[in-house]
């Protein structure tokens, strides 16, 4: 998923930065690259952040273009030379290592590249290692996925939504011959993070495996845009002009205020038991959260026969399957799970800190739209639970205290 210098949830009276990728006629890198740029990305800097790959012989334009009607930007990488190189994954992942790039720019770059290989080693039966990249390994393709993924920095993305993919039909030429659209490492690609597609006639391709690389590596979810301010729009434009706005659209803003709540993709990885020692249950439960889970309960349940059992439910990120499926099966008794993703919908919240005489004790709150007092706090359990350490109060009465200094300043940051 998209990793960038911020990535924590909302606090104050903006939340994270959201770029949806409207991918209405397709995707593919040097759209999703003009997209940026015209949505705001400035072109100086993305030149100066890509300079750091230490590459020589190309450059970078942006062309103002109008296409039914709609004005959008099409991304130029010009090369001093015909560049034919096939580069393998290692020497692509070499001249990333060498780079003085900005860490996420970096790792989401990697990130890319290596999500490619894997598809292209499934495609053609290999190991990754085997891999060799003809189009993507050219470099013109490199400084697209690079600077796509400078541009969401400058940007100070924090994340990436896409929508559902339209899979054009006809052929394609490439390197291996023509192809079927789809081509094969697309469907690769967007069948690993079971992508929703739509089928559209177009009679050339619309996503590209650069394309699918991009999202299927930085986005966070695949669905309908979801509830957000609005900011900025870019269009970035496809290689092809068909007749009609073939665009990739982009959509900039923030869930702040105004939405009033932001959304994320969770997986929910689910297992019954009935023949684990209660005593493994909390020892399992710190490793999971430990291993990156947001969230851990369990539910007592009757089994088959009758028998008493546990359901465990496990939220995590979507990249941290395959560390919670380890750890499930290592830890517990299971032979299996189920695994589904569902939408979290969350409010944005903030901390402030209340001063008692025994020590500092936070205090999360949601921001309240209108600037008046909070309609949800709580004072932090450790916190409280120090303070009643340290003072001899009873946990309850701390709880007391604090609420009530919290309300006699009737302190929000929102309205400071």
């Amino acid at each position: 998923m998209f990793k960038n210098s911020s990535g924590t949830p909302p606090t104050g009276e903006t939340g994270p930065t959201i770029i949806y990728f409207d991918c209405y006629s397709g995707i593919s890198g040097d759209m999703a690259l003009g997209a940026l740029l015209d949505g705001g990305a400035d072109l100086k800097e993305l030149r100066a952040v890509l300079a750091g790959l230490k590459l020589q012989g190309w450059s970078l334009g942006a062309e103002k273009i109008k296409r039914g009607g709609i004005a959008g930007t099409r991304a130029l990488v010009c090369l001093d030379g015909v560049e034919t190189a096939e580069r393998h994954l290692n020497e692509i992942l070499e001249i990333l290592d060498r780079a003085d790039l900005p860490r996420p720019v970096g790792a989401n770059s990697r990130a890319v590249f290596e999500r490619l290989a894997e598809a292209e080693a499934a495609v053609h039966g290999i190991s990754v290692d085997q891999v060799h990249f003809h189009e993507v390994g050219a470099l013109d393709a490199i400084i697209d996925i690079v600077g796509t993924c400078a541009a969401l920095y400058l940007l100070q993305a924090d994340r990436v939504i896409c929508s559902p993919l339209p899979a054009g039909r006809g052929e394609i030429k490439s390197a291996h011959g023509r192809l079927p659209l789809p081509a094969p490492a697309t469907l690769e690609l967007l069948a690993g993070r079971r992508v929703p597609v739509e089928g559209k006639d177009s009679g050339f391709e619309l996503v590209t495996p650069t394309g699918a690389a991009l999202v299927t590596a930085l986005a966070d979810s695949f669905g309908p845009i979801p509830a957000f301010n609005i900011g900025a729009v870019g269009y970035g434009a496809g290689s092809i002009d068909p007749g009609y706005p073939n665009y990739l659209r982009v959509l900039i803003g923030s869930a702040g205020p105004l939405a009033g709540s932001y959304e994320e993709e969770v997986a929910v990885i689910e297992t019954n038991i009935d023949d684990l020692s209660p005593e493994i249950y909390s020892y399992l439960m710190d490793k999971l959260f430990a291993a990156g889970a947001l969230d851990v309960y369990y539910t007592p349940v009757q089994m088959k026969k009758n028998r008493p059992g546990v359901l465990l439910s496990v939220l995590a990120p979507p990249e941290k399957i395959s560390s919670i499926q380890d750890l499930l099966f290592k830890e517990t008794t299971t032979l299996g799970f189920r695994l589904t993703t569902a939408r979290k919908v969350m409010r944005p919240r903030a901390v402030e800190t209340v001063e008692t005489r025994w020590g500092p004790v936070r205090v999360k709150y949601t921001p309240s739209p209108e600037g008046c007092f909070p309609l949800h706090y709580g004072p932090e359990y450790e916190d409280c639970r120090s303070v009643a350490e340290q003072s001899g109060l009873p946990l309850k009465e701390v709880y007391r205290l604090v609420d009530q200094i919290y309300r006699q300043r009737g302190s929000n940051p929102d309205r400071d």
